[in-house]
C-alpha cells in the first residue's frame, strides 16, 4: 500500500490528477480497509482545491468506515474551512447517528459554539445525555452552562443528574462537584447539606469505602465556612474515619482502640461510647500468654471505671466486672487487679459480702499474692483481726516459700501485742526448708525480739543464723548489734546509774570485739580473704567510731588507739598476680591473666616464690644506687663506697612492717649482695673510661 501511495502522490506533483486518482482506486481496489489510503488519497484532493472530489473521497471513506473517528474528524473540518456550514452539520448529524464516544459529542459542541448556536449546543447535550446517561457527561453539561454563567441550568442539571443517574453512577466526584458549585454560587448551606447527603448515602451504600476525598472536602469546607462546633464534628468525623482504617489493618491493636475509645468519651454519647467498648473487648488475644493480654485486660479496666465515673450505672459496672472474670483464662494466668478493683466496688456500693465472696473466689481459683494482700488490707481496715489470721493461714498454706507472708502475719500477731503468737509464727518460719528471701525473714524475728527488749533471745538468733549461713555480712549484723546493746539482757532496768553506763558503753565495745576476732578467725579458716577485708573494714570503723565518742566524752583519761591500731595491723597487702586460663575441656591451656589476691600479715602460708621475689628487687634497687653513686663522683675509692653506702640504704626497705624476722633476714641478704653491686658498678665506670 506504500507503494501506492507514493504512486499516486507522485503523480500529482506531475500534475497528472487524473492519473493519480486512478492509481488511488486501483489502491483501494486492492485494500479499502485501509486508513492510510484513504487519508493519503483525501488529502491530495484537498491540496489541489478539488474540493467535491475531496467530498467524495471522504463519504465514501465514512460510509465503509463508520467507526474510524479521524475521517469524520477531518471531513467535518474540511467542510467548515470552505464555510459549508450546513453540510459540516449534516456530517455531525451523520456520526451522532452512530453514537460515538464522548470527544465526538466535544467536538460537535465546539463547533456550535464557534457558530454562536448556544441553542443549538445546548439541544446537542441534551440529546448527549440522553444517549450517554454517565456521570461523565453530565458533569460536562453542568460545567458548560455554569460557564455560560446560567447557574439556574446548572443546579438544574446536577439535580436531574442526582434523579435520572443510576446508583452506581452517582459517585463521589458528581457529589462534590455539586457542593462546590454551590459553594461558588455562595450557597455555602446548601453545600453543607449536599455534603451531609453525600456522607450518608455513600457511607451506607456500596461506595462506602470511596469517600475519602469526600470527608477530606467536607473538613475543608467547615474550616472555610462552618463554625466551631461543625469544625470540631468535621474533624471528629476524621479521625474516627482513620481509627476504623487502622482497626481493619490490625483489630488487635490495643494502642488504637484506646485513642479511639478516648476520642468518643469525649465527644459521643454514651451509647456510642459503649458500642466502641464492646467491639474493643470483642477482640480477645488468639494466644493465651500473659504478655499478649496486658494491653488487652485495660479495656475492661477502662470500660468500668467509664461505667461507674462517667455514666454512673452501677449495675452496668457489676456486669462488665463479671465479664471480664469470665474472659480471663485463670486455670492458665489471671489478673488480681480485676479481682480486687471488682471487690473494691462492691465495697463502695456497701455489699461487704460480695466483696468477701469475690475475694474469696479469687483465692480459690488462682491464690494470686496480690489477692491475699488486698484482701487482708480489706479485713484490717475493717478491724475484722480474726478473719486477718484466716487469710493469713491460707497464704502461708498456698505460699510456704514467701517469706513476705510469715513476715506480715508475725507483724500483724505483734501488733495486736500477742507476742507469743508472734514469735510462734517466727519459728515455725525459721523451720521451713526452702525460703525465697531467709535473710528478710530473719532480720525481722531479730528486730521483733529487739522491740520486745529481749536481747538474749536476739543473740540466741544471731548464734542461730551464724550456724546456718555464716555469711560476713550476718557477722558484722551480730558485731554490730552487741556494739548496741552489748553486755546487757532482757532484765534491764532503767534507773542504772552513771557508772553502769560508762562500764556497759566498754562492755558493749568488748563484746563487738570478741564477735569481730572470732568472726575474723572463722572467715580465715575458711579461706575467704574478700569477706576478711569486709569484716576488717567494718570493724576498723566502729573502733573509730568508739575512739571518736571517747574523746568527746567527759572522761579525764584521753582515748587510747591500740585497739584501733590493732585492727590496722591486720588488713593485707594488695597484689598483682598471673594464673593460667583454661579452655572449657579444661587441658587445653588459652595463656595467662592477672588478677588481685591479698596478703594478711597473719597468714601462716606464704606465697610461692615470694622470698625470690622481694630479694631480685632489692638487688635491683641496690645495683640503681650503685650505678648513680658511680656517675657523681670520679673518685673510684668514693664511689665505691657510695655504691655501699646505697646498697645499705636499700636493704631497710621491709616489703613486710609485721615481719620482723623476715625483715632481718633480708637486710644481711641485700648487705652479702651490695659487694656485687659495687664490683659491678666498678665494671661500668671502667667501661665509660675507656
Amino acid at each position: 500500500i506504500g507503494i501506492w501511495c507514493k504512486y499516486g502522490l507522485w503523480e500529482a506533483s506531475q500534475k497528472e490528477y487524473e492519473r493519480a486518482r486512478s492509481v488511488f482506486e486501483r489502491g483501494l481496489d486492492v485494500d479499502y480497509r485501509n486508513q492510510t489510503l484513504w487519508l493519503k488519497y483525501a488529502d491530495m484532493e484537498m491540496k489541489n482545491k478539488f474540493v467535491n472530489h475531496a467530498r467524495n473521497v471522504w463519504d465514501r471513506a465514512v460510509t465503509l468506515h463508520p467507526r474510524v473517528d479521524t475521517f469524520w474528524y477531518k471531513y467535518s473540518y474540511m467542510e467548515e474551512m470552505v464555510g459549508a456550514i450546513d453540510n459540516a452539520r449534516t456530517v455531525f448529524d451523520r456520526w451522532m447517528a452512530w453514537e460515538p464516544e464522548d470527544l465526538a459529542w466535544a467536538a460537535y459542541i465546539k463547533f456550535e459554539m464557534r457558530q454562536n448556536q448556544i441553542d443549538r449546543a445546548r439541544a446537542i447535550y441534551e440529546r448527549y445525555i440522553a444517549l450517554l446517561p454517565t456521570c461523565r457527561a453530565y458533569l460536562k453539561y453542568a460545567k458548560w452552562e455554569e460557564n455560560l454563567h446560567q447557574k439556574a441550568l446548572a443546579r438544574g442539571v446536577y439535580e436531574r443528574a442526582l434523579s435520572e443517574l443510576h446508583p452506581h453512577e452517582r459517585t463521589e466526584k458528581l457529589l462534590v462537584s455539586f457542593a462546590r458549585f454551590e459553594e461558588r454560587c455562595k450557597e455555602t448551606e446548601r453545600a453543607r447539606m449536599i455534603y451531609q447527603y453525600a456522607l450518608t448515602q455513600l457511607e451506607s451504600g456500596d461506595q462506602s469505602d470511596d469517600v475519602s476525598e469526600l470527608k477530606k472536602e467536607f473538613i475543608a469546607f467547615e474550616k472555610r465556612h462552618g463554625s466551631k462546633h461543625s469544625i470540631e464534628n468535621a474533624i471528629v468525623s476524621q479521625r474516627r474515619e482513620h481509627y476504623n482504617n487502622l482497626l481493619q489493618d490490625d483489630v488487635f491493636n490495643y494502642d488504637t482502640w484506646f485513642d479511639f475509645i478516648r476520642l468518643e468519651e469525649s465527644e459521643s454519647d454514651a451509647e456510642t461510647v459503649r458500642t466502641v467498648y464492646n467491639r474493643a473487648v470483642a477482640c480477645v488475644p488468639p494466644v493465651q500468654e500473659k504478655r499478649y493480654w496486658r494491653r488487652y485486660i485495660y479495656l475492661w479496666v477502662n470500660y468500668a471505671l467509664y461505667e461507674e465515673l462517667l455514666a454512673k450505672d452501677t449495675a452496668r459496672t457489676r456486669e462488665v466486672y463479671r465479664g471480664a472474670l469470665q474472659v480471663i483464662p485463670h486455670k492458665v494466668f489471671t489478673f488480681g487487679k480485676i479481682w480486687l478493683m471488682a471487690a473494691h466496688f462492691e465495697v463502695r456500693q456497701k455489699d461487704l459480702a460480695a466483696a468477701r465472696k469475690l475475694l474469696g473466689q479469687g483465692i480459690g481459683m488462682c491464690g494470686k499474692e496480690n489477692i491475699f494482700k488486698g484482701y487482708v488490707e480489706l479485713e484490717l481496715q475493717m478491724g475484722e483481726i480474726e478473719r486477718c489470721r484466716s487469710i493469713y493461714a491460707k497464704y502461708i498454706e498456698k505460699m510456704p516459700h514467701n517469706c513476705a507472708a510469715w513476715r506480715n502475719f508475725a507483724q500483724l500477731e505483734a501488733t495486736v501485742g500477742e507476742a507469743t503468737r508472734a514469735r510462734a509464727i517466727y519459728e515455725l518460719a525459721a523451720s521451713q526448708v526452702d525460703l525465697d528471701m531467709p535473710e528478710t525473714l530473719w532480720r525481722a524475728y531479730i528486730d521483733f525480739e529487739v522491740s520486745e527488749a529481749e536481747l538474749d533471745r536476739a543473740r540466741a538468733l544471731y548464734e542461730r543464723l551464724l550456724e546456718r549461713s555464716g555469711h560476713v555480712k550476718v557477722w558484722i549484723a551480730f558485731a554490730l548489734f552487741e556494739l548496741e546493746y552489748g553486755g546487757s539482757g532482757s532484765d534491764n532496768s532503767e534507773n542504772s546509774s552513771a557508772e553502769e553506763s560508762k562500764s556497759g558503753a566498754v562492755s558493749h565495745m568488748e563484746a563487738a570485739r570478741a564477735v569481730f576476732n572470732k568472726g575474723y578467725d572463722v572467715l580465715k579458716s575458711q579461706g575467704l580473704k574478700e569477706e576478711r577485708l569486709l569484716l576488717l573494714e567494718s570493724w576498723r570503723d566502729a573502733e573509730a567510731a568508739a575512739l571518736q565518742q571517747a574523746a568527746v566524752g567527759e572522761g579525764e583519761e584521753a582515748p587510747s588507739r591500740e585497739h584501733l591500731n590493732a585492727v590496722e595491723g591486720r588488713f593485707p597487702r594488695k597484689i598483682k598476680m598471673k594464673r593460667a586460663v583454661f579452655a572449657e575441656d579444661g587441658v587445653t591451656e588459652l595463656g595467662q591473666e592477672e588478677y588481685f589476691d591479698y596478703i594478711f600479715p597473719d597468714d601462716e602460708k606464704k606465697i610461692v616464690g615470694m622470698k625470690l621475689l622481694e630479694q631480685a628487687m632489692m638487688w635491683k634497687k641496690a645495683a640503681a644506687a650503685a650505678a648513680a653513686a658511680n656517675a657523681s663522683t670520679n673518685d673510684d675509692g668514693e664511689g665505691n663506697s657510695g655504691v655501699q653506702g646505697g646498697a645499705e640504704g636499700e636493704i631497710d626497705i621491709d616489703m613486710d612492717a609485721s615481719d620482723n624476722e623476715s625483715h632481718s633476714s633480708r637486710s644481711s641478704k641485700s648487705s652479702n649482695n651490695s659487694g656485687d653491686a659495687s664490683a659491678l658498678g666498678k665494671r661500668k665506670n671502667e667501661n665509660n673510661d675507656d
